[in-house]
């Protein structure tokens, strides 16, 4: 139990961002002590780790349920974004292998003359976007614009809308709709 007591202790700490000198400075714990505790080596007493937890501050039932590791990929290199888009635009969906994913995040891209298709989409929700890159035209409901980079959308999704790119340069977009979507 030494062992894990210290492992969890040790992420504890890092995951709160103190260094080992200044959580010993906080409790009154030697850093030589903690530094023990964190390798397993040493045992703290009940008393010492809730010392220890108080500095953070944390309880000691807290600190022995808490989940310390996360279950689901917390970052994502560029080829691990998995690409759900249609014809030639591509939507680049970050976290799709998410087992409770709430929201769709995405980057997307709108090649010149592309668009999301002659229908218009709805779907309960919202969506909010910001243009990275080149412009795209958007039409909600009976009101169009044309945003170009640097500018961003949010509206329902449950009102039709629609993406198209009448430009000669692509689209790049960073976006985000609710609740999570399946492709």
């Amino acid at each position: 139990m030494s062992d894990d007591v210290g492992a969890r202790l040790r992420a504890l700490r890092t995951l709160r961002g103190i260094s080992q000198r200044e959580l010993a400075k906080r409790c009154g714990v030697t850093h030589s002590s903690l530094s023990l505790i964190e390798q397993g080596k040493v045992s703290p007493s009940v008393s010492s780790l809730k010392k220890i937890l108080d500095a953070i501050p944390m309880s000691v039932g807290d600190f022995f349920t808490m989940d310390l590791e996360s279950k689901n990929q917390v970052f994502y290199s560029a080829d691990e974004l998995t690409d759900v888009g249609s014809g030639d635009v591509i939507f680049k969906l970050v976290g799709a292998n998410r087992d409770s994913r709430a929201l769709s995040f995405m980057i997307e891209t709108y090649p010149p003359g592309s668009d999301t298709g002659r229908e218009m989409i709805t779907h309960q929700g919202e969506e909010a976007g910001v243009i990275l890159e080149g412009a795209i035209e958007i039409t909600i409901g009976a009101e169009t614009r044309m945003l170009a980079a640097g500018e961003a959308y949010y509206f329902d999704t449950n009102v039709p809308h629609r993406f198209r790119n009448p430009g000669k340069e692509a689209c790049r977009l960073v976006s985000c709709a609710t609740p999570a979507r399946t492709f």
